[in-house]
């Protein structure tokens, strides 16, 4: 756009929403610019403009006159993805949905709940707990992520491996499309807890991440809040144990609703950040966490507990709420943490949540150390190891352009290493424009059908471009 232009677009969308719902000037749209993703960090992707909706009817307004006008649109909640999912990588339009935090309704008779995009995580848990209701997908970020961005990723997290990822709580949508006009997916009036009533739109548009339309509007399966959790932690000398242990666990049929894992240098980080921790500095440790009636967790931890004592060099089983709080610090300061093995470093988001199988994962560990080796860059390695999914957190020096170059190869090999064994190149962040480069080579002939999906839905690719495919 030319710069008559953007003003023109400015002025325009003062029209339609007025001047509190936009923002224009450059400092304010430079936090626009980046999520947490690395590569988002090293360069600035400037909205021309960014509108702040509070309803349905504006999000309509926004979308039928940048339909008309050809305008990229790119949806945004809190900002905190990790792949640049949210950023205007082509310019234009970025719609804020953050600040739309509505609960329309709570129906615990009927296990639901209707809210918009904006609401976070953690809010919305706070609210059904009163109901003795939860929303199980937990992605960590729980404090920060919103409802609309856990959706538009199909974002999972630290209880996948029990409670599944987002797409499988998501009953309904109501979706603006590209030109304006809205739909309602899982039926318009619809308040049952399934169906296959048709072709499941829902689900086409959970993890779709902006790509085909404005989600503006939730309705979510809820479940009965456990009363009980109980923590396990386990301390292996060797990777291999580690992870026979938790196939052990699965084979007495045992799901835990957590298992974490970290390495040693994710046990290094922890102590580093906290050293009152005192974890023995084994090759890994397992935490478990175990949820439900008092009955079924006293039983299934002693037979986890049996289990990983077959194995491990330390186990410890806890039930009491500080002690519980006290084990699980190791797997809740990681992310912190990481940073602290090296000295003026920082951790990066970069090729941090590729997804093995569950039997490659000790050779994926290994490698993952090897790859980290030969581009002379450490790399902290943690995750859900009960579903596979591997966080790898390179350390670096950002200001130091071999560093930076070097964790870009790193982030190449690791999503390589992912394809090779198996396995996928995001497990819960998504693709944004980070990962586009690996689709093909991840999903060959049915990346083209979704392309057709896209093109079909969305014929002048306004929405949220630059995203999942590579650039034509």
């Amino acid at each position: 756009m030319r710069m008559m232009e953007k003003s023109q677009l400015v002025n325009d969308m003062k029209g339609l929403l007025g001047p509190e719902k936009v923002i224009s000037s450059k400092l304010e749209r430079y936090t626009y610019t980046y999520d947490s993703s690395f590569l988002s960090q090293l360069n600035e992707f400037y909205p021309d403009v960014v509108v702040c909706p509070m309803n349905t009817e504006e999000v309509q307004k926004v979308m039928r006159y940048a339909y008309k006008y050809g305008i990229p649109v790119t949806p945004r909640g809190a900002g905190s993805g990790q792949t640049g999912g949210s950023v205007p990588v082509k310019g234009g339009i970025v719609l804020d949905l953050s600040g739309w935090t509505d609960i329309v309704e709570i129906d615990d008779s009927n296990m639901q709940v209707v809210v918009r995009p904006g609401i976070v995580h953690a809010d919305l848990n706070e609210a059904l707990s009163a109901y003795g209701l939860f929303f199980p997908p937990d992605p960590g970020s729980s404090k920060m992520a919103t409802i609309g961005g856990m959706v538009g990723n199909n974002a999972s997290g630290l209880r996948a491996v029990k409670f599944g990822n987002t797409v499988q709580y998501v009953l309904g949508l109501e979706v603006v499309l590209p030109d304006g006009e809205v739909i309602k997916t899982g039926g318009l009036h619809s308040k049952a807890l399934k169906s296959v009533s048709g072709i499941n739109l829902t689900s086409l548009y959970v993890g779709s991440e902006g790509t085909l339309g404005v989600i503006t509007q939730v309705r979510l399966k809820v479940l009965p809040k456990p009363p009980v959790r109980g923590i396990l932690l386990t301390l292996f000398s060797s990777l291999d144990d580690a992870a026979a242990t938790v196939l052990e666990v699965f084979k007495h049929g045992i799901i835990p609703s957590g298992i974490e894992i970290l390495d040693d240098s994710g046990i290094k980080a922890a102590n580093k950040f906290q050293p009152d921790l005192k974890l023995p500095e084994t090759e890994a440790a397992l935490f478990f966490e175990i949820n439900g009636s008092k009955a079924a967790v006293d039983f299934e931890g002693k037979q986890v507990k049996e289990i990983a004592e077959k194995r491990a060099i330390i186990v410890e089983w806890a039930m009491d709420p500080q002690r519980m709080a006290k084990l699980w610090q190791g797997r809740a300061v990681i992310g912190a943490a990481s940073a602290r093995v090296k000295a003026g470093a920082t951790r990066i988001f970069c090729g941090e949540d590729v997804c093995f199988p569950m039997a490659k994962v000790p050779e994926a560990l290994r490698r993952i150390k090897e790859i980290g080796a030969k581009h002379n860059t450490l790399v902290v390695i943690y995750g859900h190891i009960g579903d596979g999914n591997m966080h790898t957190a390179p350390i670096i020096d950002p200001l130091k352009p071999d560093e930076v170059k070097a964790a870009h190869l790193v982030a190449d090999d690791i999503h390589a290493l992912a394809l090779e064994l198996g396995g996928s190149t995001t497990g819960e962040h998504g693709v944004g424009f980070t990962r586009a480069q690996f689709m093909a080579a991840e999903h060959g002939k049915a990346l083209e059908i979704m392309r057709i999906i896209k093109d079909a839905i969305d014929p002048k690719g306004i929405m949220n471009p630059g995203k999942i495919w590579a650039e034509r």
